[in-house]
């Protein structure tokens, strides 16, 4: 399709506008992931279906565990990593392997979300019905009738959601002439600006090689995993302000070299920070799994004192469970209860900038302030990150210039838009949790346990997480006409998982957005779409 595009501009049969539109920006996805060898896949039996989460096409071993995967992967094997559903603690073993499959979630869960930031082949929400059993202890995968242990053969389709038995070979993503070409051209034909939602600097180089300029999205709570969440632990559960104090210092290093190496990377080009969005008990421990734990020490016949200890400890976390989590203690509101997390990744981000410019390097952070309802809690948010940017900027002789926004993600907040945007330099909408407050759906449960139905019934056009929903566009369109009539300066993207979706991203365009920002992988995609928006809308709103 590209050299067919291509080959009829330079015989002047068509300009470079209609060859833009000529091209699907789905169909980018065989240019960047691996595929299947057509003539293998003839011969292969689908043995289940659910949601293609993340493009590509993996083949591998399969290994239950995050650990299993990184060790066996080590050794030179190729796994397939098969969970429940995964939680940030699988991260190391979902960068070790070459697919993902999961039994619960959707495209918006942990797993797809990461699968495509990583570029790595997912398939999810395999178990919508009483088909599928998954034992971490007997290490068995049985689907459809299908049985699998640990090391068996198993094959994703990561774009069709197709899982296969046995190995298949794949055919790595290979270079195209004409790819370079046709993305110039998209490029001067669009308006919206494409950036992308990277936590680390290899994703945020990923994504400025795949054309990206700037990163919308920059989620902070994947920073503090690994060996950090012992650090942000000490913080939550500890009663000794000392201890709580030291934690917050060691955070405010290993945070600053995060911003560091960010901004480094990114120099001269937007990097939006968001600060710390999820609730608190994301970081500690599962308390029935330390509940199990504490019943095999009982057995083994472990001190009382070390028992006590860790007994005080599930208390502590029993006492922070709430039913609502994601309606609970997060986002500005975790800031607001514990204000001093918020000072330290401001002063954090501040003084990484300040570093660098000492260095003659062009640092350009932009603070996001999650989850705000109300134009009263972004205000003191906003009061208290402005003291510390001054705080440091008086501290270091550096002038410092840091824009202030908020993502637009509760319908409260889209409503009342025109009240929010006195105090926001930019808007960015959270398209995710925008779309499951605004229809009530549970974005972590519902895509496998009625979606699919509701698709086949045709109650609902579209799945709602993939391609935006004409009804929560109109809580956008409020957000964007509110944001603008109380700053007529500000600036509104979005950086949900529906900013890399074509079919939103035309939705996007007319309703007068600046920025798309979407996965690294999807950067393309999404400026081909975004060109093509603003060909077939011919100037598009603004």
């Amino acid at each position: 399709a590209l050299k067919i595009a291509c080959d009829l501009v330079d015989e002047g049969m068509i300009d470079e506008k209609q060859a833009v539109a000529m091209i699907e920006p789905r169909s980018l996805d065989t240019l960047l992931h691996p595929q299947f060898d057509a003539e293998a896949l003839k011969k292969a039996a689908i043995i289940g279906k659910a949601l293609g989460a993340s493009p590509g096409a993996a083949s591998g071993k399969i290994v239950f565990s995050a650990e299993d995967a990184k060790e066996w992967a080590e050794r030179g094997e190729k796994v397939v990593l098969v969970r429940l559903e995964t939680s940030p603690e699988d991260i190391e073993g979902m960068k070790a392997a070459q697919g993902i499959l999961t039994v619960r979630g959707g495209m918006t869960s942990h797993a797809a979300v990461v699968a495509r930031g990583m570029g790595t082949c997912c398939v999810s929400g395999c178990g919508n019905d009483n088909s599928v059993h998954i034992s971490y202890a007997d290490k068995v995968f049985e689907i459809n009738g299908h049985r699998f242990t640990e090391g068996d053969w198993i094959s994703l389709d990561g774009s069709t959601g197709n899982i296969y038995a046995g190995q298949i070979p794949t055919v790595a993503a290979t270079g195209n002439k004409n790819f370079n070409r046709l993305m110039g051209w998209a490029d001067a034909a669009r308006r919206l600006n494409v950036e992308a939602n990277a936590d680390n600097p290899r994703d945020a180089q990923q994504a400025v090689d795949l054309g990206a300029e700037g990163i919308g999205l920059c989620r902070t709570e994947h920073m503090f995993l690994g060996d950090r969440k012992n650090i942000i632990q000490s913080f939550i559960l500890s009663d000794d302000e000392a201890v709580k104090q030291q934690a917050l210092a060691d955070l405010l290093k290993v945070q600053t070299e995060d911003f560091l190496a960010m901004f480094k990377t990114m120099s001269g080009r937007d990097v939006v920070v968001r600060l710390l969005d999820p609730p608190l008990h994301e970081f500690l421990d599962d308390p029935r799994e330390l509940e199990v734990a504490i019943t095999k020490l009982e057995a083994a016949g472990a001190s009382e004192e070390e028992l006590a200890a860790l007994r005080a400890r599930l208390r502590r976390i029993d006492g922070m469970v709430e039913s609502n989590p994601m309606l609970g203690l997060r986002g500005c509101r975790l800031g607001i209860v514990y204000p001093e997390l918020t000072e330290m990744q401001v002063r954090a981000i501040a003084g990484a900038a300040a570093h660098l410019k000492k260095r003659g390097l062009n640092p350009k952070p932009e603070i996001m302030v999650p989850l705000v309802s109300t134009v009263e809690e972004l205000k003191c948010v906003r009061e208290q990150i402005e003291k510390v940017i001054q705080s440091v900027s008086e501290q270091t002789g550096v002038d410092l210039s840091i824009p202030i926004g908020c993502m637009i993600e509760i319908p409260r907040a889209a409503v009342t838009a025109d009240e929010i945007g006195q105090y926001a330099d930019f808007f960015s909408f959270g398209t995710n949790d925008l779309t499951q407050m605004g229809f009530g759906f549970s974005r972590d449960d519902v895509e496998s346990a009625f979606i699919p139905q509701y698709l086949s019934k045709k109650i609902l056009k579209s799945n709602p997480f993939e391609t935006l929903d004409p009804g929560i566009a109109k809580l956008v369109k409020l957000g964007v006409e509110g944001g603008h009539e109380a700053n007529d300066k500000i600036i509104c993207g979005v950086c949900g998982e529906t900013g890399g979706d074509p079919d939103s991203i035309q939705m996007y365009y007319d309703l007068g957005l600046d920025y798309v920002s979407c996965s690294p992988f999807r950067v393309p995609i999404a400026r081909l779409a975004a060109a093509q928006a603003k060909i077939k809308s011919n100037g598009g709103a603004r």
